[in-house]
């Protein structure tokens, strides 16, 4: 029965263990490539939750017992006091006396009780109500886990602090914090995805508009010049826009651009937060005058305007602004 108990006890222990492995990789997998570096911190979870669960399991057999001689000394003390007999035991019988090789490992190296015949051996010569205190040693168990603590401890230093194989822990803060850089700036990214002409803002820090002018002369500026100053396409420097000034109606003209005026769409070409830039440094060139100006195009844009302007006298072919 007590073989089945302890098969019992380890069939839910490896169960647990499996689970948590499971879990562990699952993390792992799904976790960035920058992330391997935390495989042995995972194993050493995985250890310490193995030994936890181990030790609880262990703790729980012991209460069990610890309950069941309680409450048969008490019966007995009771009996005693009352002068009742309690009914004995049926012996056991002689073929299972003899313990087997594992019974006697688990006896001598992890309980190894003092039998009762011998607890005269070890008395102290203290007796209260009838219970003797006894100079009993340490339990065998609690002895090989402190040595195994020790042997855990001067290999965990070993690793991480002296021999210079694991990440100490400046260390792994700055991978972890690199780690979140990297995971910021996907949000970012993701974030700036979803801008569209309902929310975007005008930009004003030097990157982003470095950035802008860099787009603007690569894709803009061969309609509407290299300054702004408008070829095919109309002036960027004035007051006066076809289709609306501000950072939305612009962001709007070149995301969908004016296929009849020869205005391309670019929203299948450059991503919203790359329009967002070039709109952004578009409205910066307002009151450079650069020379060569084109005429100007469409009506003077005041900020507050609702409704996008439409010039009178733009033509075909001429790339609205």
């Amino acid at each position: 029965m007590k073989s089945k108990k302890y098969l019992l006890i380890i069939l839910f222990l490896a169960d647990a263990l499996a689970g948590w492995s499971q879990a562990v990789q699952t993390t792992t997998a799904t976790a960035a490539p920058d992330a391997g570096m935390q495989r042995f911190p995972d194993i050493m979870t995985v250890i310490l939750a193995a030994s936890g669960s181990l030790l609880f399991i262990v703790a729980m057999i012991y209460v069990i017992k610890v309950n069941q001689f309680l409450y048969k000394r008490v019966l007995t003390l009771e009996a005693q006091k009352s002068g009742a007999a309690l009914p004995e035991e049926s012996p056991a019988p002689a073929a299972a006396k003899a313990d087997s090789f594992w019974t006697d490992v688990r006896k001598k190296y992890w309980e190894d009780a003092v039998p009762i015949e011998r607890e005269g051996e070890i008395t102290l010569g203290h007796a209260y109500d009838g219970i003797r205190e006894l100079d009993n040693r340490l339990p065998p168990w609690w002895v090989n886990m402190f040595f195994l603590t020790i042997i855990w401890a001067v290999g965990y230093m070993w690793y991480y602090h002296w021999g210079g194989s694991g990440a100490s822990s400046a260390e792994e803060y700055k991978t972890e914090v690199e780690v979140a850089k990297k995971q910021i700036a996907v949000a970012l990214a993701g974030k700036a995805n979803d801008i569209d002409e309902s929310n975007v803002t005008a930009l004003t820090d030097p990157a982003a508009l470095g950035e802008g002018e860099l787009i603007f002369k690569n894709t803009c500026a061969a309609c509407h010049g290299q300054k702004g100053e408008g070829l095919v396409g109309p002036n960027f420097t004035d007051d006066y826009w076809i289709h609306g000034g501000g950072i939305k109606n612009i962001f709007k003209t070149i995301k969908y651009g004016v296929p009849e005026k020869g205005m391309i769409s670019w929203q299948s070409q450059l991503k919203p937060v790359d329009m967002q830039h070039v709109a952004s440094y578009i409205l910066t060139l307002r009151g450079t005058n650069p020379p060569n100006q084109k005429a100007p195009q469409g009506q003077i844009w005041t900020e507050g305007a609702t409704q996008d302007s439409t010039a009178a006298g733009s033509t075909p072919g001429q790339g609205p602004k």
